[in-house]
């Protein structure tokens, strides 16, 4: 009878929907969402108005990322519960970022109610249905099976700046629907946890702070579309005219911690923030008109390994192994994020905001108009403007926006190794300012960074419009000499023969990172006025471009010398030899026009090297070589 009564559920929510869902005392609604695929006008459980849960043991169990969209405004009623599975992270030492799709079931009030943990979090005993309360512990370790959560890092950021902001829930504090709260693995595996309460619905309201941060995330049942979530119009200031500056900074931070962590003690964390935006081509869009517009998203992950010329990772620990994770638009559930504000108000969620679309999809990633219609708006899961993936996980945008990020490596003399990404966007629409949806603010929190400035705030997001005259200043911050690397990746809409160059102004050294990288050894310092990219050189330094076939590289095992040929007599400035560790172990400067030089490599390991020939203008070519005496 139940596989009956599921089947019956799924055909009316395909075709028609429900306008009022009522589940009795004692009965229950399995959602299986392995039969159906997300798109427009798809919900595996969709209802125009309340849910009504009208007993302590009616149930809803949204199973295999089945999920419950509604479309009006409505407070759902009733002591009953609807359960969701999240899976989080397993290492006993790393947060997770969440927020709860359900509140307590303590009355059968009409509005959405806080979450609290030791009455909403469950541990499954026998999947799909069975679970019970999951316990908790004051000690600093969780453990699995049965599920016992540690409250010691249970905690909501409402708002703040500072370590010393963060709030303490612990298992019995109250988080009202849509702010975010903290919360450690625990030891075996990827951990499953079963929320289970009243189902959050309608508008939701968080606080936000001029120039604080506030954790919040998807309050629902359902995918978050992010896109809508920046873009509402009455987030970013422009419903009925009531401003023309945004809320917030239109940025949602993802936090990511480096796997294989063994302590809790804050000098030993190792992360950072994952920063998303999205914008839209229409700077006065209403709800209706949203599905149309071009969506441009941004996105630059947390810093991640620094890997050198022949391809293989720098010496030493990396900073972290996180920049692995993608944000993209749509937010599975309980999904917690960090957003900045740039006034003292609120920010909403609302009914327009969600969608079907399972986690699984390629546009989502877990983490571990008029007021009346956004909040009616009866189709929220109709969206005709998908964002396209390249393989490498790049988001593709249209002709009208041309893009390319810079990687900047830092090896620290092999204590540690990281490579900082920035995003630039170029764009028509971009003005001097700060500009909603195509920025965002970050960097510059790191010993040794890189990153773009506005108004004297670090930047991993930029825009400007384009201009082939156009000098960006690149900001780079080192904290003991080390090998620094500029590199390209993900350029869009840029012709294929157009220059990307990074200008070294010290060496007056004009590097086309289109076709090498860019690499030199920096001493301690903060290099505001060093580094800038453009897209064209002086005419004095537009010479004709060395390629492979100038130089000729080898080890010469017989007599065990690394062997320069140079058959066009070009003038060399420097040799230089460096092995996988980035340690510079030969550096000849001043070299000539010989047609071959010869360097002894008897003192040396075998193993890969790269070498750097460089030439009296300051360009270079980098060749692998294999050393074997």
């Amino acid at each position: 009878m139940k596989k009956l009564y599921t089947l019956i559920i799924t055909v009316l929510v395909t075709t028609f929907g429900f306008a009022q869902l009522t589940v009795t005392n004692s009965a229950y609604i399995y959602v299986d969402g392995d039969g159906f695929t997300e798109g427009p006008n798809v919900a595996p459980l969709f209802v125009t108005d309340e849910v009504r849960l009208t007993g302590a043991d009616s149930n809803i169990y949204l199973r295999n990322e089945g999920q419950l969209i509604q479309g009006n405004n409505v407070g759902n009623i009733g002591t009953g519960k609807l359960s969701v599975y999240q899976t989080g992270t397993a290492n006993t030492y790393i947060y997770n970022y969440w927020t709860s799709p359900v509140g307590n079931t303590d009355a059968s009030n009409t509005g959405n109610r806080p979450f609290r943990a030791n009455t909403n979090f469950y541990d499954v005993v026998t999947a799909p249905i069975t679970s019970s309360p999951a316990t908790f512990t004051t000690a600093y370790d969780g453990s699995s099976s049965p599920l016992v959560i540690s409250s010691s890092w249970l905690y909501a950021f409402d708002p703040g700046i500072l370590y010393t902001d963060w709030d303490v829930l612990s298992d019995t504090g109250s988080l009202n629907a849509g702010y975010g709260f903290t919360m450690k693995g625990n030891s075996s595996g990827g951990q499953l946890y079963d929320f289970r309460g009243k189902p959050h619905n309608g508008t939701i309201t968080v606080n936000i702070n001029n120039g604080l941060e506030t954790l919040v995330g998807n309050p629902y049942p359902s995918a978050l579309d992010a896109y809508y979530f920046i873009n509402d119009p009455l987030n970013t200031g422009i419903a009925d005219n009531v401003s023309t500056n945004p809320y917030t900074t239109g940025v949602l931070k993802y936090w990511e911690q480096a796997p294989g962590a063994t302590s809790h003690l804050i000098s030993n964390y190792i992360g950072g923030y994952a920063h998303y935006t999205a914008a839209t081509d229409d700077d006065n869009s209403t709800p209706s008109d949203l599905t149309d517009d071009t969506i441009f998203e941004s996105f630059v992950p947390a810093v991640f390994t620094m890997y050198l010329l022949d391809g293989s990772p720098a010496a030493g620990p990396p900073i972290t192994n996180t920049g692995g994770k993608l944000a993209r638009r749509y937010l599975p559930i309980g999904q917690g994020f960090m957003i900045e504000g740039k006034v003292n108000g609120t920010v909403i969620f609302s009914n327009s905001q969600r969608a079907f679309y399972k986690q699984s999809g390629a546009q989502s990633y877990f983490y571990r108009e008029d007021i009346s219609t956004i909040n009616t708006d009866t189709n929220p899961t109709e969206r005709t403007n998908e964002v396209l993936y390249t393989e490498e996980g790049y988001s593709l945008v249209s002709s009208s926006l041309k893009r390319f990020r810079i990687n900047t490596g830092f090896d620290n003399n092999g204590t540690e190794s990281y490579t900082r990404q920035l995003l630039m966007n170029l764009h028509d629409s971009a003005t001097t300012g700060f500009d909603y949806g195509f920025e965002a603010k970050g960097g510059g929190d790191l010993e040794s960074d890189a990153y773009w400035i506005l108004n004297d705030d670090p930047y991993l997001i930029q825009a400007f419009q384009y201009d082939i005259e156009l000098k960006i200043p690149l900001i780079v911050n080192i904290s003991n000499e080390q090998l620094s690397r500029f590199s390209i990746v993900d350029v869009q809409n840029f012709e294929t023969d157009q220059p990307i160059y990074i200008h070294d102004k010290q060496r007056e050294v004009y590097t086309n990172l289109q076709e090498q990288a860019y690499e030199l050894t920096l001493e301690a310092g903060n290099y505001t006025n060093r580094f800038e990219i453009t897209f064209q050189a002086p005419e004095t330094l537009n010479v004709e471009e060395i390629t492979d076939e100038d130089f000729l590289v080898y080890q010469n095992t017989k007599d065990s010398e690394l062997t320069v040929l140079n058959p066009n007599s070009l003038n060399i400035k420097s040799v230089r030899l460096i092995d996988v560790s980035g340690k510079v172990i030969l550096n000849t400067n001043n070299v000539g026009t010989q047609n071959e030089y010869r360097f002894t490599t008897k003192s040396l390991s075998d193993g890969i090297y790269v070498a750097t020939v460089t030439v009296d203008n300051n360009q270079a070519i980098s060749k692998k070589v294999v050393i074997k005496n």
